[in-house]
């Protein structure tokens, strides 16, 4: 556990530096969350991103709308396919989850081990803040999520705003 939360701080400490000259913050008061977040920086015209891959020749937007398993895993061989053909210096990634896919990023998912060794390799998670203010009128609270995951405002925003950009859009 000890080591657990080293990393946790290790990693959150070598990405403050990079948020801050992306503009991106830490999860402001409305969000009950340690995750980074684009709700306050998020300009459609100029994406940015929590991985810096500056030599990257192929950009793919993964969508995650379904509470199932089974798609989650697709959606994770999916980008582990990619990051094996492409390698992870040349393919940017980013996968964003919205509706009942935001379960795929809590704590206790049962991908949540594969979320965090594909996010060591350059992949991006992104969450929807409306679908998680959906799960807060549900449940009564914010959800949990997986440390590495990021908050932008809106999932399809974010997916328009990548296609937009020139990334290639996946469903599995």
């Amino acid at each position: 556990m000890l080591l657990k939360n080293f990393l946790k701080v290790a990693v959150l400490a070598s990405v403050l530096p990079v948020m801050g000259m992306l503009g991106m913050t830490t999860a402001s008061a409305n969000v009950d969350s340690a995750n980074v977040s684009m709700l306050h920086d998020f300009h459609f015209n100029h994406p940015t991103f929590i991985h810096d891959l500056p030599f990257a020749e192929h950009h793919v937007v993964i969508q995650v709308s379904q509470d199932n398993p089974a798609r989650w895993n697709l959606t994770l061989n999916n980008a582990q396919n990619l990051l094996n053909y492409f390698g992870q210096e040349k393919v940017q990634i980013v996968v964003v989850a919205f509706g009942p896919g935001i379960k795929m990023y809590l704590p206790n998912s049962p991908v949540a081990s594969r979320i965090a060794a594909i996010n060591s390799e350059g992949v991006e998670f992104d969450v929807c803040h409306n679908s998680m203010e959906e799960f807060k009128k549900k449940t009564g609270h914010l959800p949990k999520l997986d440390p590495s995951v990021v908050i932008v405002p809106a999932g399809i925003v974010r997916i328009m705003q990548l296609e937009h950009a020139g990334f290639s859009y996946i469903k599995p």
